[in-house]
């Protein structure tokens, strides 16, 4: 399992840090996984899944 921090999610999706707490917080962005106390990841497989769900709506 690879997790991806926010900047990392940021550089992917070349989407803003803003942008992606905006679609978490509206619940259509996966949210992210607390590491520890401090730090929050993604799992690179709920982000590949949620971009082929995208995918599939557009076609």
């Amino acid at each position: 399992m690879q997790l991806l921090r926010v900047k990392d999610v940021e550089q992917e999706l070349g989407i803003s840090r803003t942008t992606i707490w905006r679609l978490v917080k509206a619940g259509v962005f996966p949210p992210p996984l607390r590491i520890t106390s401090k730090a929050i990841a993604w799992r690179r497989s709920d982000i590949e899944a949620w971009q082929e769900q995208l995918a599939e709506k557009a076609a």
